[in-house]
């Protein structure tokens, strides 16, 4: 085979159906861990008043949640290359659904702090397998999912924060939660018996993991990780930007993220279709762009109105960037996709959860308006590895060819 790696073409789908059973299944999974982590976010008052916390020991928790995340997240990995994808997702949603009733009934510091780590590890655990399992349908089907995927996931935490609060007023706080427990059951009951069966790969765990996990899930980590920082950054900061330096009331203050949200929705579900026709590193590399495009908007706005054009620029590159990366990692030549995607979901997620408590500092010492103008240089970085996005376009890698 004289074929080079960096002429991988983009997915040929053509004859490939549009919806199977597996995508339905795991885009299912993607909702409803996306569902649960909306709902907990009208939770944690609650969850602060309940076991008396500050906010600084409120924060400690959160951390802890994080620190379960990447905990869990590379014991995932190895279990998904020894089990498959499959199964994993199976064990890891069913240990997942009852953490967000365990975190409601705990009633002391310790056993908070403990609740929310295995919420926080399992919700790891079963996001990289669930994305495992997104990576092994795409290559059965020849056709990028990975996007769509992520789109439901967004929907999902849509749905949870937005029913979260009046479902609490309705039914309390532990009526929420039961029934959110119920609805998540009857949804994995559901997608399971439709989620893709692959077969785990023990033997290229011994015998490839220690020579070809070398550079390239890292540097593909990389990517991930430069890509979820923005992405923190607007979620946890965008607010009091416009607030504090552009003027904005606090009606209106959140609008900015709600408009990166919007438009990172949306594309999600076209960037699949995208990525099909013009392939994975030209996708990136238009992603990438536009994303330093909207974020030095946003940072040199002088008010509301251009702020939130450049969010919602910034939401349209940003929305597809972690899709690919996760697919490229999980299509890594000779190494398990589970392994490679551990590295990868470990690296990006690590971003999100730790960069903003970082992006504070740096706030308190200049301004939001210069971290929003500095941030796209994370994104010249990924633009500069954009060719490593080469391996998403690989998802046919051992069906035949």
């Amino acid at each position: 085979m004289n074929e080079k790696p960096t002429m991988a073409a983009p997915l040929t789908s053509l004859t490939s159906p549009l919806v199977t059973r597996e995508r339905i299944a795991v885009a299912i999974l993607f909702f409803l861990n996306g569902m649960v982590i909306g709902a907990w976010a009208p939770k944690i008052p609650f969850f602060a008043s309940t076991l008396g916390l500050t906010e600084l020991m409120l924060g400690m928790m959160i951390f802890v949640f994080g620190v379960g995340s990447l905990v869990m997240m590379p014991v995932a990995g190895l279990q998904i290359a020894r089990l498959g994808s499959r199964k994993v997702s199976i064990v890891t949603t069913l240990l997942f659904i009852p953490t967000i009733v365990l975190v409601t009934l705990v009633d002391t510091v310790w056993m908070g702090a403990i609740a929310i780590f295995l919420f926080g590890g399992l919700t790891g655990a079963m996001d990289v397998a669930m994305n495992a399992n997104a990576v092994e349908v795409e290559r059965k089907m020849r056709r990028s999912i990975m996007s769509s995927c992520h789109a439901f996931w967004s929907l999902g935490g849509l749905c949870g924060a937005a029913t979260g609060g009046l479902l609490i007023a309705a039914l309390g706080v532990m009526g929420h939660v039961l029934l959110l427990a119920a609805v998540c059951l009857v949804l994995f009951l559901i997608a399971r018996p439709m989620l893709l069966s692959d077969a785990p790969h023990p033997e290229e765990v011994k015998a490839k993991a220690g020579t070809k996990l070398t550079l390239l899930p890292w540097l593909i980590g990389l990517v991930a990780l430069f890509s979820m920082v923005p992405e923190g950054t607007v979620l946890d900061w965008s607010a009091l930007y416009l607030r504090n330096e552009l003027g904005a009331t606090t009606e209106t203050s959140g609008f900015a993220f709600a408009a990166f949200s919007f438009t990172m929705a949306v594309c999600r579900f076209a960037g699949d279709i995208v990525r099909d026709r013009f392939g994975a590193v030209r996708t990136l590399r238009f992603c990438a762009v536009m994303a330093i495009i909207g974020l030095v908007l946003a940072g040199q706005a002088g008010n509301v109105a251009i702020s939130m054009i450049g969010f919602a620029i910034a939401g349209i590159g940003i929305s597809n960037m972690v899709p690919i990366a996760f697919s490229a990692g999980g299509n890594i030549p000779g190494l398990p996709p589970g392994v490679g995607l551990s590295v990868v979901t470990t690296m990006g997620y690590s971003g999100i959860l730790f960069a903003p408590s970082l992006i504070g500092f740096v706030a308190e010492h200049t301004s939001l308006s210069s971290v929003y103008t500095a941030i796209p240089a994370l994104l010249v970085v990924v633009l500069v590895l954009s060719n490593l996005a080469r391996h998403a376009d690989r998802v046919d890698n051992g069906q035949g060819s």
